[in-house]
């Protein structure tokens, strides 16, 4: 009776123990770690980026409209009590999807010890010049690059980086302005803008496929979709320093 009583008494203390291990702190744990959860946290936050891109686009062509429209919207912008909020998160969305990009990469190339002989592409031969599916590594580290010059010229203007710090005086259209007739800037921004658009063309679409969105009637209008969505973001962005820097 004694070793029963016992055997019951280490039973209840592994039920308890177990009980205390907080299911939902290692399930989030397994889910983050998997190569599924991977996937869905790739395309949520690079989902999240592409909304990102479509409110940036709209502030910065009001640029067309005239200065003090474009002044208007980032004196608006910058008094926003939630902007500091909204910057941490776009770091942190930024953040996971580099880290995550760079794991996918190793571990793709990890999983194989050969080349692969021949790639081949869902997407209609002929479709696109190039197939941005097997680009999306190399398109990704040049959209980083672009996006350091890009925070360098504007986020962190005032340490004069690389260009001439701004008068307190300058409003920021003269400033943008500045930076847009930079030849360097003007150059790499174009460059940015193209490469990201080939990055987006197909991580639009990738990005629903890896939270669950795939289906035989609607993924071909999703592939047409994201191209178009690229380049409308792509000419967008490269149009600004293209029209300015000449105009």
């Amino acid at each position: 009776p004694g070793n029963f009583f016992q055997g019951n008494h280490l039973s209840e203390e592994r039920i308890l123990s177990q009980g205390n291990r907080s299911p939902s702190k290692n399930w989030v744990i397994r889910f983050i770690t998997s190569s599924v959860g991977q996937k869905i946290l790739m395309g949520l936050t690079g989902l999240g980026l592409c909304g990102f891109l479509v409110g940036h686009l709209s502030g910065n062509l009001l640029m067309y409209k005239g200065e003090g429209h474009y002044n208007e919207y980032a004196h608006f912008l910058h008094s926003s009590e939630l902007l500091p909020v909204i910057e941490l998160g776009l770091f942190l969305m930024f953040i996971v999807h580099i880290l995550l990009a760079f794991t996918t990469a190793r571990t793709n190339t990890s999983a194989r010890d050969v080349t692969y002989a021949e790639k081949q592409s869902k997407l209609p031969l002929g479709m696109l010049i190039i197939t941005p599916h097997n680009f999306m590594f190399a398109t990704g580290i040049v959209v980083l690059i672009f996006l350091g010059v890009h925070l360098t010229d504007m986020k962190f203007a005032d340490l004069g980086l690389r260009l001439k710090a701004p008068a307190p005086e300058t409003t920021p259209f003269q400033h943008s302005l500045a930076v847009l007739k930079d030849p360097i800037s003007a150059a790499v921004y174009v460059v940015g803008s193209l490469v990201l658009g080939v990055h987006l063309a197909h991580g639009f679409q990738s990005a629903f496929r890896s939270i669950g969105f795939s289906h035989p009637k609607y993924s071909p209008c999703l592939g047409k979709f994201s191209i178009f969505f690229a380049i409308v973001i792509a000419l967008g962005f490269a149009s600004l320093p293209i029209w300015f820097h000449f105009n």
